[in-house]
């Protein structure tokens, strides 16, 4: 068979993909395994432009957590080359410019040797959509007609994704194109914190995400502590027909009580002690925006009487005046405890309540997004490499391990918070390395490993928390101990698998969740490696009335 018809085999279901609807992510994993079949690679990537900084859209043979970094076109020269070039190009194998890849291909270790790399520019239009790159980890694995073969997937693929593009167009209003424009918009702008995940629990709050954020409905965001509630509201507010307008966020539990009325509702001169003159409230500085209450649940009742009113007519007061203003806001609401169990308490006033929760929104917490702990990380070790002008800076496997068996009682903060502390300590550790110490030890590639993470004394210090053991994380065997690699990753597997059965008390459908299967696909892959699964017990029979009796 000719490389011809190899290439035309390979695109062929990646046009008939074109009559489905699919998911973004879906779709690009398509392309990058099509290419993959076509030429010899051991890692390829699918980054798209955005600004000047490019974004991992798909991943094969690279570590979990590329998805979740950020790669600025200046600071790595050879993504910088293959956008600038008019046609794929190979790098030669003694190209001392240094690879973006660096510690991210797997079963390359810290650093990649000489090893064979290519890519290409992918070109829409008159302007450049992105790049896609390949890497070998022997030298000379790719050849001319490579190159070739590679120039000329290029313009089929870019070909795919402008007819993607036009397709997802023609089922996007005037008023959501403008949204999805803002959205971009702010996410290129420098954040402390993201969103991001591929898990089934992720895209489901997504697609809420998308479904309600240009109406005008009052949203209500429930979760736990830590889940990144405010991001959702920021999201919804970029994702809204009021994103050219201001978000007010204010935190209703860090409001004295006193004070909470003048802060929503404002006052006039004189209105109480300290009230030297007229103040607008956060409804009259939201107008025309959005108001975000975070912690809503912490009002007292008194205010949320007057909270009601303004959010059924829009007429609100401030204190110590008789005349009434007139806002326009579209309000958001966060909350991490069970409001329903708050109006049955006699807590929270039970209108207020069905006015808040139009339309509700769970953010899932972390340790039921599976995987996606993985992508979360990578974004910030990514912001912590920059912070701290590393080349690199990685999670070793062991490390990956240990942050999928941990608990995340404190969701996607604890993780931030304890990325950060791990990726200070492994700087510090490889910065104290004797000079006679192994070259790894004093590579320019930080490892972040298990023993960093310290999961252990952290889940101590919180109560009713464990945290699976770091030791019996699997481990990577020694450089240049031959070991059986099937052997080594069943043995990964079902380490991760138990741990997740472990977690949930046998439950199949909970442990596939947080490892981001499906149920049927976990049950499988149990038997296959040799994992008990908890039967359920047996009904009991001869139930309903007759049962009890004597």
């Amino acid at each position: 068979m000719t490389r011809s018809s190899h290439l035309l085999d390979a695109l062929l279901p990646l046009v008939a993909d074109l009559a489905h609807e699919l998911p973004a992510e879906l779709r690009y994993q398509r392309l990058l395994a099509a290419m993959c079949r076509l030429l010899p690679c051991d890692a390829a990537a699918l980054l798209r432009l955005d600004g000047g900084v490019l974004v991992p859209l798909s991943v094969q043979g690279l570590s979990a957590d590329t998805l979740g970094r950020r790669f600025e076109v200046e600071a790595h020269p050879r993504l910088k080359a293959l956008l600038g070039a008019p046609s794929a190009m190979r790098f030669p194998t003694d190209c001392d410019l240094p690879d973006p890849y660096d510690g991210l291909v797997e079963g390359a270790g810290d650093k990649l040797e000489v090893h064979d790399c290519m890519g290409c520019a992918l070109q829409v239009g008159e302007g450049v959509w992105g790049v896609l790159t390949l890497d070998a980890l022997h030298a000379e694995r790719f050849s001319d007609d490579d190159l070739r073969l590679l120039d000329a997937f290029a313009d089929l693929a870019a070909a795919t994704v402008v007819a993607a593009a036009r397709l997802d167009q023609l089922t996007m209003s005037v008023e959501s194109e403008r949204s999805r424009a803002e959205a971009y918009r702010l996410a290129a702008q420098p954040q402390r914190a993201v969103l991001a995940g591929q898990s089934p629990a992720y895209r489901q709050m997504a697609s809420e995400i998308a479904l309600v954020a240009p109406s005008e409905l009052t949203v209500l965001i429930t979760g736990e502590t830590g889940v990144g509630k405010e991001l959702v509201a920021r999201q919804l507010h970029a994702s809204s027909p009021r994103a050219d307008k201001v978000l007010v966020s204010v935190n209703c539990a860090a409001l004295p009580e006193t004070l909470v009325e003048s802060e929503l509702f404002g006052h006039v001169r004189g209105a109480f002690s300290g009230a030297v003159g007229d103040r607008r409230g956060k409804f009259e500085m939201a107008d025309g925006g959005t108001l975000f209450l975070d912690e809503i649940g912490e009002l007292p009742l008194a205010v949320q009487a007057k909270l009601l009113r303004a959010l059924q007519d829009g007429q609100l007061q401030r204190v110590g005046s008789d005349r009434e203003h007139r806002v326009d806001v579209r309000l958001i609401a966060a909350t991490n405890r069970d409001l329903a169990a708050e109006v049955r308490a006699g807590r929270f006033r039970a209108d207020l309540y069905h006015r808040l929760s139009v339309f509700p929104l769970n953010v899932p917490p972390l340790r039921e997004r599976g995987r996606d702990v993985l992508v979360l990380a990578g974004a910030f070790i990514e912001e912590n490499r920059r912070r701290m002008g590393l080349r690199g800076l990685r999670l070793s496997a062991g490390a990956q391990a240990a942050l999928l068996a941990h608990a995340w009682p404190g969701n996607v903060r604890e993780l931030e918070y304890l990325i950060a502390r791990a990726a200070l300590k492994a700087k510090a550790r490889q910065a104290s390395a004797p000079a006679h110490a192994p070259r790894h030890a004093r590579a320019a590639i930080v490892t972040v490993e298990a023993t960093d993470l310290d999961l252990e004394a952290h889940a101590a210090a919180l109560p009713g928390v464990t945290a699976a053991p770091v030791q019996d994380a699997p481990r990577l065997p020694p450089t240049g101990t031959p070991r059986d690699l099937r052997t080594e990753v069943d043995a990964f597997q079902k380490r991760l698998v138990e741990q997740a059965l472990e977690q949930h008390q046998g439950n199949t459908a909970a442990a596939a969740r947080m490892l981001g299967l499906d149920r049927a696909n976990l049950v499988r892959l149990a038997e296959r490696l040799g994992v008990a699964l908890r039967s359920r017990p047996p009904q009991a029979r001869g139930g309903g009335r007759n049962a009890g009796t004597a």
